[in-house]
């Protein structure tokens, strides 16, 4: 467990990844959520042995890439507006799981997520972050970056707020107030965030925000279910040249 430190660590939430654009990214920590399609994925698919996550704009970014990979050694997973690509695996967690990751690289495409990650590659550290590995990732900022500004991007979804990524935006700064106490300074939308985590309850309420409807009536109840455990996986996986590791 990280010891609680003396300097003020400024935690922020963006609502949307859209809102990286009015803010300087370099020399920021940023914590990438999608709760209920990619990071969650890329989280699950790293602690279970997938050798790394290429995340990528689109489809088109993603078959090119693939060329150059050697047959089986990579999946290819994702989506676009919540329709899996043609050809592609499913890109939720434990669909991808059953289509198999172990020692393969996924090149991953969704509308939102991947696209987020892209975005803050810029930042002095980039983390993928979901409900299941949320005190591993606190744990390790508060070691390691207690100068640096910290922003939790909540991707959203066309340029929409996603009440699941804004709870689990809560989440997470619910675990930074556990180990930071007094030296925390939260802004007002993590406030707000830790108050949406504090006063909903999951799986219930994702099962009943916009994307969690769609997916149970796309049959994906178990996915939504999965995405609401918590620190089930301590894995701190980062974006490092352009790829997704452990």
């Amino acid at each position: 467990m990280a010891a609680r430190i003396d300097l003020n660590h400024r935690i922020h939430v963006l609502t949307k990844k859209e809102e990286l654009d009015g803010v300087r990214i370099p020399g920021k920590v940023i914590v990438v959520l999608d709760i209920l399609f990619a990071t969650t994925t890329m989280v699950t698919a790293l602690a279970h042995g997938a050798t790394d996550i290429v995340p990528v704009l689109d489809e088109a970014a993603a078959r090119t890439f693939g060329k150059d990979l050697a047959p089986g050694s990579f999946v290819l997973a994702g989506e676009l507006y919540a329709e899996t690509l043609r050809g592609f695996a499913h890109p939720a967690p434990l669909s991808l799981l059953e289509h198999g990751v172990e020692g393969k690289t996924v090149v991953y495409s969704t509308t939102n997520g991947t696209v987020a990650m892209t975005q803050a590659a810029a930042a002095s550290r980039v983390y993928c972050g979901a409900l299941l590995n949320a005190r591993a990732i606190v744990e390790r900022i508060v070691e390691q970056h207690a100068r640096q500004t910290v922003l939790i991007v909540c991707s959203g979804s066309g340029n929409n707020f996603n009440f699941e990524d804004f709870y689990g935006a809560g989440y997470f700064v619910e675990r930074f107030a556990e180990l930071l106490g007094s030296a925390a300074d939260f802004s007002d939308a993590a406030k707000a965030a830790r108050m949406v985590y504090r006063n909903a309850r999951a799986p219930e309420a994702l099962l009943d925000c916009r994307v969690g409807r769609m997916m149970v009536a796309k049959g994906l109840a178990r996915e939504v279910e999965f995405a609401c455990r918590l620190d089930e996986l301590p894995v701190v996986p980062v974006l490092e040249s352009g790829r997704v590791r452990l």
